[in-house]
């Protein structure tokens, strides 16, 4: 059951993934700063790379960690008699606003922004986007995901619904896609939008730590993370890391790199300091 729901999950993903690039190309949102081609290279490998470490992971996944609660009656849940719908539902909003709070601690905890930033410093922001993140840091999310299926004890469907929607809403919200304003507008309410994620994408320090969430859009709202808008507008908002803005963070080797040493920040042109403006 495990391995069907894993391939169910990844074949919408991919239609997604697909349908997303197209879209792009379209109606794109922003225009290009860097060539597509060797910024995707570099975003797809480090896919891979993910993929890699995910394999290595073994048991010690979300769907598995599932079964397993539910198997040694592990987990709040298991030890309640709610009705399953409510269950259901309980579970995806927990998860969601874990998923947040996990974001804006990866932002300030020093060594676990070192990990983010890989995500952070590229220089364009697409659906690719949504997938570049250093397999280290794929693998503290999946142990801290892990964690809380334990606690929790949800359903091997309900954490299997939240993965999926939560990797489907990444890509959405990364993409370069433009959206009728209107539309945007009643989205946003509800769900988190390209635009609304533009915004945590930006190079000023203060909409860079704005935006947090990756589904649902109450969280950023409730506790006063939440940025409208960017301040120089969307075509002209500067994506990425003002230390970076360079053609390194296309660079497969340099991004798995960047977290571990600080060589490449002291070169020519490149600070220690986000824009705060």
């Amino acid at each position: 059951m495990t391995d069907d729901l894993a391939q169910y999950g990844l074949a919408l993903s991919v239609l997604l993934f697909v349908l997303l690039v197209g879209l792009e190309a379209v109606f794109p949102r922003k225009k290009r700063s860097m060539p597509r081609g060797k910024r995707w290279l570099t975003n797809i490998a480090i896919i891979i790379v993910d993929s890699v470490a995910l394999r290595l992971m073994g048991p010690v996944v979300a769907i598995a960690a599932a079964s397993y609660a539910a198997e040694n009656g592990i987990g709040l849940f298991n030890w309640t008699s709610l009705p399953g719908w409510l269950e259901f539902l309980l579970a995806l909003v927990i998860f969601d606003l874990a998923i947040y709070a996990q974001h804006v601690i990866s932002h300030k905890i020093p060594l676990l922004w070192a990990l983010h930033k890989v995500h952070h410093a590229d220089r364009d922001l697409d659906v690719t986007t949504a997938v570049r993140f250093h397999p280290v840091e794929i693998i503290l999310s999946m142990l801290y995901k892990s964690a809380l299926v334990l606690l929790l004890g949800p359903s091997v469907l309900a954490v299997f619904v939240f993965a999926l929607l939560l990797n489907l809403f990444a890509m959405f919200n990364h993409a370069n896609l433009r959206l009728p304003l209107s539309v945007d507008g009643v989205l946003r309410l509800f769900v988190v939008t390209p635009d609304m994620h533009r915004v945590h994408h930006s190079t000023v320090k203060k909409e860079t730590d704005s935006n947090f969430g990756f589904s649902i859009a109450l969280w950023d709202r409730l506790f006063g993370t939440y940025t409208a808008q960017p301040a120089a507008g969307h075509d002209d908002v500067l994506i990425g890391l003002d230390e970076y803005q360079s053609d390194h963070p296309n660079e497969l080797w340099w991004s798995l790199a960047l977290p571990f040493h600080d060589r490449y920040r002291s070169k020519a042109g490149y600070g220690y300091k986000r824009n705060s403006s």
